[in-house]
Formats: C-alpha cells, structure tokens, sequence
C-alpha cells in the first residue's frame, strides 16, 4: 500500500494539472470502489474548479468550489494517469495500463485528462462539506505529519509515556504519527537505533521529558520520509508516479526486504532479520538497534 511519501509524489504531479483548474465532466464507470462513490458523484463535481489539492497522512485532499472536499485514497493499487493535449497515451507503457479498471475519469478546462484506474479496487473516494473536513471519521485523531513542526521529540514522549506497546505497534498507529507505514517505520527505526521490539515508554523519562531515543527517532523519521519524497517513493509492485515514472527509494533500503543481508551500518556486522508483527513483517538489525 503506498504511504506518505508515495501519496506526496503523487500530490505533487496531479497539483499542476489540477489545482485551480475546472473539471469540465467526471465520468464514474463503476458504482463503488472499497466503499460507494459519493451520492451525485459527477454532478456534484463536473462544472466545479479545484480550488487546491492537498494530501493529508495518506489521504489526497481536493477542495470543490461549492464548499465541498472530496477525499481520495489510493488503496493497494491505486493510480492517475494523466493525459495532457497532444501526449495521448504516452504514460501507458510505463503503467501497463489495463483499460477495464479505469474507473473514474477527471477531464479539465486545458483539455487534460486524470484517469483514476485500481486493478483491486480498494482504494476509494468520499466527499464531505469542507466546513466539517477536519471532523471526518477518516481524518479525526490522526497525529502530526512526519515533516511538520509538530513532530519532535516532545510530542513521541508525550504520546509515549507508560506505553508498553513496542515501537513498531506505537508508529503503525496514525493518532501518533500520520502517514507511517511498514516500509518506513522499519527504515526509522534502523536509522535511529532503535529495536522495533522496544517498548514505547523507553521514549519518555519519569518525569515526561524525551529521552535520547526520542530525540532520535524523530529526526530519524523525519530524515527517511524527506528522503523518500526526493526519490520520488518507493515503486514495489503497483506503485507509480502521476505521471507512469518509477519511484526510486527502493534502491535505498536499509532493512525493508533484505532479510539475511548484511547490515550496512558502519561498523556492525550484523545482518538483517525478519520477524512478524501484527501480522506484518518487521526487518531489522539486532546487532546495531537495540
């Protein structure tokens, strides 16, 4: 499933094409993705500009002219293409475009055209007014994002406290941090050190005050996130840019996937394990996190 920095590359390519601009028609091709499309999906849209597009933890965010929201997620497989005037077809190579699971299709005042296409249909898309936006079960309780100044060392203390859940659990949950994923939350912790199996609370002294471990998970975090962002993502099986390119933070795994491989920390000789976690598998290094 694409996370945060996943949901931001695609962000940054559907922006241009469709912040500020009208959405002539929508065509929806299908009644329902993971749940239904919104009641009068098209007519509530087609005519409409997108005042701004915004992403929100794994969340794409389009504000209607109107004072509705309409908020996109891109499930397991989740992808737009899209078509600009005169490039017609160019992105589909890259995308081993499969008409029939093309979806839901935005066409804009400039002539493009944003085709949301989903092969396992879990992705999904709602709409809610956007005065009552930050209230939306989706939305409500969810953390700071790893790149805002709410994240620090302060807040993981604070959220951490007399928590015995392990580190992995802690991450994984969204009222803590927004937008985390396995791929990520593995890579940060081997970045700062830090055991997934390590309970929570070692993040936060007596007296509530971070300790060195939250200091440096948080700048682990955020570190690993920009990263990823600046690769463009990580393109495992599904997973493509807006415009059908490949992410490349792949290539910079740590710990993610490379179970038995050395650990490539300085110093450590290591090698990294798997081991399962809620049902997901976790990688690290027990030599070098602790």
């Amino acid at each position: 499933m694409p996370e945060l920095p996943e949901v931001e590359t695609v962000r940054r390519g559907l922006e241009p094409v469709l912040s500020g601009r009208r959405i002539i028609t929508l065509e929806q091709r299908r009644p329902d993705l993971r749940f239904p499309f919104p009641e009068r999906f098209a007519e509530r849209v087609s005519g409409r500009r997108i005042e701004s597009l915004r992403r929100r933890a794994k969340y794409l965010i389009a504000t209607i002219e109107g004072g509705e929201a309409l908020i996109m997620h891109l499930g397991m497989s989740g992808r737009y293409l899209i078509e600009k005037p005169g490039t017609e077809g160019a992105t589909i190579p890259a995308f081993r475009h499969m008409p029939q699971h093309d979806h839901v299709i935005f066409r804009t005042e400039d002539g493009a055209t944003v085709t949301y296409n989903d092969p396992r249909r879990f992705g999904f898309m709602v709409m809610t007014p956007e005065s009552e936006l930050e209230a939306h079960p989706l939305l409500q309780g969810l953390g700071p994002e790893p790149m805002g100044n709410l994240l620090n060392a302060a807040h993981l203390a604070t959220r951490a406290a007399g928590r015995s859940t392990d580190l992995k659990a802690f991450l994984m949950d969204q009222r803590n941090v927004a937008g985390l994923g396995n791929i990520y939350v593995c890579e940060a912790l081997h970045r700062s050190g830090l055991s997934p199996n390590r309970a929570a609370k070692s993040l936060a002294r007596k007296s509530g005050a971070p300790t060195a471990r939250a200091e440096r998970l948080a700048a682990a975090i955020r570190s690993v996130i920009a990263d990823a962002i600046a690769a463009g993502g990580s393109s495992l099986r599904d997973y493509r840019q807006a415009d059908g390119a490949l992410g490349y933070f792949q290539h910079s795994f740590m710990v993610y996937g490379k179970e038995g491989d050395a650990c490539t920390t300085e110093g450590c000789r290591g090698r990294v394990k798997r081991i399962v976690q809620s049902g997901r598998s976790t990688f690290y290094c027990s030599s070098c996190q602790s």
